[in-house]
């Protein structure tokens, strides 16, 4: 039986080769449209933004929460690190109790007295008289010139606030007492020197084992 002609043209190796190619083309594209997406490992822009805001809240307030939890009656344990340290605007719990002693002073410019500023850097405590051992401050009992009267005057005034302003410590140096029979101590609140603060205030000088005239 002759075979009917059809008036196609059998495609070739090669043309078949060529449609197989694109039907497998095709097929991976419309596999892949309704393939869901792989999630990237790792942090996503905004998660890494929310991660960084939440640790500068807690570095911020962080330590005024610990306080609050500390002056609360709460127990908090405490990382030790070498050499007491402890972050900026934080104050050491060791310091703070350690701040026991307090009184109500007033002035005795003259002889002794019980609890009362003598200058800027004596002061009578419980019957003992003290020399404020880091600093030196200008005379008010015969000052050199008026400004030197001055300037002690207001350092009298200034230690005076300072030691009624809150408990505080009292600290021994190289020597316990001076030629005037003086007890040296360095005045302390919170581990401050309230000597220092004079005299970042500019009312007294750091003591370097002698003194420097003022006028």
């Amino acid at each position: 039986m002759a075979r009917r002609e059809t008036g196609r043209q059998a495609p070739s190796r090669k043309g078949r080769v060529q449609q197989a190619w694109l039907a497998q083309a095709r097929n991976g594209g419309q596999s892949a449209r309704y393939q869901r997406p792989r999630r990237s490992k790792g942090f996503s822009g905004p998660a890494l933004i929310y991660t960084l805001c939440l640790g500068l809240l807690l570095g911020w307030y962080g330590p005024g929460w610990v306080e609050r939890i500390d002056e609360a009656g709460v127990h908090v344990p405490t990382l030790r690190l070498p050499g007491d340290i402890h972050l900026p605007g934080t104050r050491s719990t060791q310091a703070r109790s350690a701040d026991l002693l307090s009184a109500d002073f007033g002035f005795c410019h003259r002889g002794g007295g019980t609890n009362c500023v003598v200058d800027g850097d004596t002061f009578w405590f419980r019957g003992e008289k003290y020399r404020v051992a880091d600093i030196d401050t200008p005379e008010t009992h015969g000052p050199r010139c008026a400004a030197e009267g001055e300037l002690g005057a207001q350092a009298t005034r200034r230690l005076q606030a300072l030691m009624n302003a809150g408990p505080f410590s009292l600290e021994s140096g190289d020597r316990d007492t001076d030629r005037y029979g003086r007890a040296l101590r360095v005045v302390t609140r919170e581990g401050e020197s309230i000597g220092g603060m004079m005299v970042a205030e500019g009312l007294a000088r750091s003591w370097d084992g002698s003194r420097h005239p003022w006028c």
